[in-house]
């Protein structure tokens, strides 16, 4: 028999729950505005020809909202699956796994965002 004290000796603090909670709810509100005002990006450039959606997605102050929404909506993802993993994925290799993938995406996806960014700021 085992006594439930024994059974979660060895997984770790309980204190590292409330930190990834309340970062996740803080990308969370940060996405609303961000969102909108690229929602409201996207429908005013409807129908614009190729050379304006180009101006207007190279414009430093479009640019700095591009780098903020993908971060903020990236890492926010990162979090995301990360606790859909560790509550649903019962097996500690796939677990393991699946967490790397997940942040191996996120890091790829942001750096291909970035870099697309910066191009676009550029003008190259």
């Amino acid at each position: 028999m085992r006594t439930p004290l024994s059974k979660v000796r060895g997984l770790g603090s309980a204190k590292d729950g409330t930190e990834h909670f309340w970062r996740q709810r803080l990308t969370a509100v940060a996405n609303v505005p961000l969102v909108l005002i690229g929602i409201w990006l996207v429908i005013s450039m409807v129908g614009a020809p190729h050379e304006e959606v180009v101006a207007r997605l190279s414009s430093p102050l479009v640019a700095i909202f591009l780098f903020l929404f993908s971060t903020s909506v990236l890492y926010h993802m990162r979090l995301g699956m990360q606790v859909v993993i560790e509550d649903y994925v019962h097996s500690e290799l796939r677990k393991v796994t699946l967490l790397m993938l997940n942040t191996f995406f996120v890091f790829f996806t942001g750096v291909l965002i970035a870099y697309s960014v910066f191009r676009l700021a550029s003008g190259s």
